[in-house]
């Protein structure tokens, strides 16, 4: 594939397992309207929660690779648990800006009043080197409460954000957290903002909810500036994915709240993994 023939212009490539995402890309178009982006959720493996870290590694630096090789002029890892594994070896294996995503512990440190702070995340972003790093950074003299919300990405793409097995999931991972009396909640999952109300719902109404998106698009426009790349295009958008895109369309729309023109792509030699 090259994106030229898709009519964009060098875009911006942002991916995730799924379409989590999205909540990225809107800050991302927001910010930056002079860009044109590609979307690709790697829907074949998703979630990537639940796949061993060595094989992310490997699947997502080949992912990065195939999307420099089509003509991305920057990459935006829009998964904090691809960010979490493999971050530094995608950086490492492209000359292109790497933009990638952790959970937001610094905001919610510094913007904590009572120092407890909840952190909702997959296990493998919780237990990753990348998350160790954070919490010996910013989180001395706070106590960062980590809750892995096993399956609640899943729920939420495959079933929605409204959905009665998104709210038991709900009930079981972040009420726990008030009763800790947090003040402060960090959404280390991309899908958990498409659940922001239902998870404010559950919380002391003064509980704020920290979501990174914006600051990814703030350091982006400053990567893309300091490379002299920033505009040229005309804010248009093509999503891919790694399973046929007629299987999507319900819950893209559902999600993004509109349809989105989408391509079939998988790249050759991809790595594949069989439990």
């Amino acid at each position: 594939m090259n994106f030229s023939s898709h009519a964009l212009h060098s875009p911006v490539a942002v991916f995730d397992s799924g379409f989590g995402g999205l909540t990225v890309l809107r800050a991302l178009r927001a910010q930056l309207p002079d860009e044109d982006f590609f979307y690709f959720a790697d829907t074949r493996y998703f979630p990537y929660g639940e796949r061993p870290a060595e094989f992310l590694r490997e699947r997502c630096v080949a992912i990065a690779q195939s999307l420099q090789r089509a003509g991305a002029k920057a990459l935006v890892i829009a998964c904090n648990t691809a960010s979490a594994v493999a971050a530094e070896a995608i950086r490492a294996a492209v000359s292109v800006p790497v933009i990638a995503l952790e959970p937001g512990v610094k905001p919610a440190a510094e913007s904590s009043r009572n120092g407890r702070i909840g952190v909702l995340a997959t296990q493998r972003t919780l237990e990753s080197e990348r998350f160790q790093r954070l919490l010996g950074t910013y989180g001395q003299g706070r106590e960062v409460f980590g809750q892995a919300c096993t399956g609640l990405a899943d729920a939420i793409e495959n079933d929605g954000p409204a959905s009665a097995r998104v709210a038991a999931l709900l009930d079981r991972y972040v009420t726990p957290l008030a009763a800790l009396q947090v003040d402060t909640v960090v959404l280390g999952c991309t899908h958990y903002p498409w659940a922001s109300a239902e998870i404010a719902r559950r919380l002391p109404p003064e509980t704020r909810l920290v979501d990174t998106g914006e600051a990814v698009a703030r350091q982006l426009t400053r990567r893309l500036q300091a490379e002299h790349c920033a505009g040229g295009g005309h804010s248009r958008l093509l999503a891919g994915a790694s399973v046929e895109p007629a299987t999507l369309a319900e819950k893209i729309e559902r999600l993004w709240g509109a349809p989105l023109p989408l391509i079939f792509w998988s790249p050759q030699a991809l790595p594949e993994y069989s439990a």
